[in-house]
């Protein structure tokens, strides 16, 4: 098991590529403490517990400074260190710069990107003392543009950039900082988004469209991606696109 002994903690872990990687990581044989803003993530602990792994669940929004540290400090009450911080928990809110509302706005780049810099803020001085792993997941529209994505669009790019000035900043400590760039995804967040569309059927075309191979991505290959930035070593501060061709 490729992540024996480790203790991760995974923003977002309900469902989609959170659930996934948490899913992903438990059976590499990491510790898992599985967060969400709802009580999804119990369902994942269990998932998990119930194929011999060891995870917990923390509820919390990762844009509320005291829930940012209360997960952390959870996770050291329970595991006593972490190793891998994966910053999945993320929004998207439609719309353009004219019509996006301000609060729309402000709640993307709470959740989206002050949710990074919290979770991360209280958890580095762990991740200094095991030379731990952090990776952030931004999107494919962090290299290009789409239709309708402004703040998400914006917020992603922040993660992007982010990313990079992490990984340089605690290059010396030995904390690898990278981030994943999923293209369009098949989860459940997605379905909840197009069923708004007047045509459903017809948007999930689009979407499908927007990758050369021609399918959505499945949330378990996201989270290979994942790993893979967890394990290499020699990564810090790249971002790997694994997005069907989006951005070709």
């Amino acid at each position: 098991m490729k992540l024996e002994g480790k203790v991760s903690i995974i923003t977002g872990a309900g469902a989609g590529i959170g659930r996934a990687t948490a899913v992903l990581f438990a059976k590499e044989g990491s510790k898992v403490c599985c967060n969400s803003l709802s009580e999804s993530s119990l369902k994942v602990v269990n998932t998990i517990k119930s194929s011999g792994g060891d995870a917990i669940f923390i509820q919390g929004d990762v844009s509320k400074e005291e829930d940012a540290k209360r997960i952390i400090i959870k996770t050291i009450e329970k595991y006593g260190k972490i190793d891998i911080l994966f910053n999945n928990a993320g929004i998207v809110l439609p719309g353009r710069i004219d019509n996006i509302s301000t609060e729309d706005w402000d709640k993307t780049m709470a959740v989206n990107v002050r949710g990074i810099y919290l979770i991360s803020k209280y958890a580095i001085p762990y991740l200094k003392k095991t030379k731990g792993t952090i990776v952030n997941n931004a999107s494919s529209v962090a290299l290009k543009g789409v239709k309708e994505r402004a703040a998400y669009t914006a917020s992603k790019g922040a993660v992007l950039s982010m990313t990079r000035a992490m990984a340089i900043d605690y290059i010396e400590d030995r904390i690898r900082v990278n981030c994943i760039c999923p293209g369009t995804t098949d989860t459940s967040s997605l379905a909840k988004r197009l069923a708004k569309f007047d045509d459903p059927e017809e948007a999930r075309r689009q979407f499908i469209a927007r990758q050369p191979l021609g399918r959505l991505g499945k949330p378990e290959e996201i989270a290979k991606g994942v790993l893979f930035l967890v394990l290499n070593e020699f990564c810090t501060g790249i971002s790997l696109s694994v997005d069907g061709g989006m951005i070709i």
